[in-house]
């Protein structure tokens, strides 16, 4: 039966996967969640990782943890990881700074004063009025928490980071030697927050506009047929969103999953063709996904908690991602190289 402590057993060789992790802000620690319980599990190994914003976020620190440590490696360096993104959220707070502020906090972060005033503000100036420097605290997080160098060197999964070119609208996959910190930057470079990213004279904003993620670097460039994909943005949100905010918040969530939607028809048009003997198994790949998601509680948190890096929030966030992949191990293990399992018309199309 298959626990929370369950792992292989030493004659049986782990399962090739893929990894594609959605972005969505501080929701992302439920991918850290996801992946530390996918790691202790000990069953599956990951042959590459396609990811966007806080998802290339958790592919970088998760490859630099495999290559230094192995599988306990990557657990603790995301665990630092997360844990160095809530401290560096804790020091630049304006809350220190401010305390005549420090009562707005009693209202909770929705309806917090402080909250209604940065969230108008942004929607009247741009970052780089706001922010002039360009000041990033995630650079200094990131860089203190991964030697970009050592890692494009021994990277031991194939990596796929991806940002949205600013001028042409294309996608850009981020790989090998483009692995760096701007890279995983230019992947989360929310454009309301953040100047556009610069790399080699282009300028990138959030790849969860053109691909979030990216499925078909991993189709091309894997052995495996298995993709595992983390969501963290809700396919599904019931009731018809009546604030400005829960509006906004929707145009994203559809907008963010409109280009892995397209990418599942297409996986899905293939497949039929496969199942249907229209065309040879071996002439085109016929691709198993799998999905581990939790919409009713990501549909259950506020559009605010996006930007929220509370280090109990994240370890919340984190415990729910954990919760979530033992029980797809408890039901889905045994469909690893063999099935879908998930009803890709009925999730997608």
């Amino acid at each position: 039966m298959t626990t929370a402590h369950t792992r292989r057993r030493d004659d049986e060789a782990p399962r090739q996967i893929a990894l594609a992790l959605q972005g969505g802000g501080m929701h992302g620690a439920f991918t850290w969640g996801v992946l530390d319980r996918l790691l202790e599990d000990g069953r599956l190994a990951i042959e590459g990782v396609s990811a966007t914003s806080a998802g290339a976020m958790n592919a970088a620190v998760l490859a630099y943890g495999i290559m230094n440590g192995g599988e306990s490696g990557a657990r603790q360096a995301l665990h630092d990881f997360w844990q160095a993104v809530a401290q560096s959220a804790e020091r630049y707070n304006p809350l220190r700074w401010m305390p005549w502020l420090k009562g707005t906090h009693s209202f909770g972060l929705d309806h917090s004063p402080l909250y209604a005033f940065a969230d108008m503000a942004l929607r009247i100036f741009s970052p780089y009025q706001f922010n002039p420097h360009n000041l990033n605290p995630l650079r200094e997080v990131l860089e203190s928490q991964v030697d970009f160098a050592s890692l494009r060197k021994q990277c031991p999964i194939r990596l796929y980071l991806c940002a949205t070119n600013v001028e042409t609208g294309k996608i850009r996959i981020f790989t090998d030697e483009d692995v760096c910190a701007d890279a995983v930057l230019a992947s989360a470079c929310v454009p309301t927050l953040f100047q556009a990213v610069t790399i080699d004279g282009e300028h990138y904003w959030d790849g969860g506009y053109m691909g979030n993620p990216a499925i078909y670097p991993l189709i091309y460039n894997c052995k495996t047929r298995d993709v595992v994909i983390v969501h963290v943005n809700p396919l599904v949100r019931r009731g018809v969103p009546i604030t400005a905010a829960e509006i906004l918040n929707r145009i994203n969530e559809i907008s963010f999953n409109s280009s892995l939607m397209r990418e599942m028809r297409a996986i899905a048009f293939v497949t039929d063709l496969i199942q249907q003997g229209k065309i040879e198994r071996g002439e085109l790949k016929e691709m198993l996904i799998h999905s581990i998601r939790a919409d009713d509680a990501m549909c259950a948190l506020s559009v605010s908690s996006k930007y929220n890096a509370d280090w109990s929030f994240l370890c919340d966030l984190r415990d729910n991602g954990r919760r979530e992949a033992d029980a797809w191990l408890a039901r889905h293990h045994r469909n690893i190289g063999q099935r879908s399992s998930i009803d890709i018309r009925k999730e997608f199309l």
